[in-house]
């Protein structure tokens, strides 16, 4: 009997500790961070070179259900949805290998850009922990939105403020 009590209050313990480190390092307004990442086709993205489109930045793992199921719907229902408009999807995949990328790919039949970030050294400039996370930046680099996890309730608020920048212009700055 102690010793279920003693799991339980660990795991109760750690839960809060993980809970308290769980953190988003950057809020909405701010400029979202530079960074360069390798896509899995070989190119490399820097995120500055993307100002002047929406950007809906996606974290998630080849190992994580909550993943699979966001990534899933994110062909017909974001990408098929604002093709052709100043958009763009970018995924990357937070501490898998290429290997590992490489046969979820293909297990599931994406096609779609991904990035790696196998150290997590993108991930660490976002967040401390919890996966899928998602920011959207507007065109002027600032981020409108950040969210975690997946659920419809989610997803949805996902479309829609990626409509709302879509829609807004971008703003006027003189040189």
């Amino acid at each position: 009997m102690k010793k279920v009590i003693f799991v339980l209050l660990f795991a109760a313990i750690s839960g809060m500790t993980f809970a308290q480190k769980a953190e988003t390092l950057v809020k909405t307004g701010m400029t979202v961070p530079d960074f360069e990442v390798k896509m899995f086709d070989g190119q490399t993205i820097q995120m500055k070179d993307l100002r002047g489109k929406v950007v809906l930045l996606n974290f998630w793992a080849t190992w994580c259900p909550d993943c699979i199921r966001e990534l899933a719907r994110v062909q017909t229902d974001i990408i098929d949805r604002f093709q052709g408009k100043n958009f763009v999807f970018l995924p990357i995949s937070r501490q898998d290998s290429y290997e590992k990328i490489k046969a979820f790919r293909e297990k599931r039949g994406h096609t779609f850009p991904m990035g790696m970030d196998p150290d997590r050294k993108i991930y660490a400039q976002f967040a401390t922990a919890i996966i899928p996370r998602n920011f959207i930046i507007d065109r002027d680099g600032k981020i409108l939105y950040a969210g975690e996890g997946d659920d419809e309730t989610s997803f949805q608020k996902l479309i829609l403020e990626i409509e709302k920048a879509l829609k807004t212009p971008a703003s006027l700055k003189s040189e």
